[in-house]
């Protein structure tokens, strides 16, 4: 999704329903990231508005879901999910590496031990809704 497509409205719920969403697990990888807790919520607020844009259909031609409720849509993707999201949204390495590695905490958290299949895929989290936001 191109950012100039995205009203400041739009990104700015998008940024509370992250941090509303993934919570204290954004400080946990920030602490240890060499980017900032802001350009890390910024990162991941990119990734939804261009997983919305794929729609649950569309990042399933990409791979599986492995979880799904009415809050969210988990996934391991194949093709280089978070490379192509570096690009399209020119992220540097240590901010993709950032943002991926939120995803993949709260995946494994929820699925358990990851196969080493899935260590080479790209995990990702697409939030329908978060109560209260």
């Amino acid at each position: 999704m191109p950012l100039d497509s995205v009203t400041l409205d739009e990104f700015s719920q998008t940024i509370d329903t992250v941090e509303a969403y993934f919570g204290s697990l954004i400080d946990d990888v920030a602490v240890h990231a060499s980017i900032s807790r802001r350009q890390l919520v910024a990162v991941l607020a990119r990734a939804q508005l261009s997983g919305r844009q794929l729609d649950t259909e569309g990042l399933t031609d990409n791979g599986d879901i492995i979880y799904q409720s009415n809050d969210e849509t988990l996934f391991w993707l194949d093709g280089g999910f978070w490379t192509d999201l570096g690009g399209l949204h020119y992220l540097s390495p240590d901010e993709g590496r950032a943002a991926r590695e939120v995803h993949r905490r709260l995946i494994e958290a929820v699925a358990g031990d990851v196969a080493d299949y899935n260590r080479e895929r790209d995990p990702f989290i697409l939030i329908t809704e978060t109560a209260g936001c």
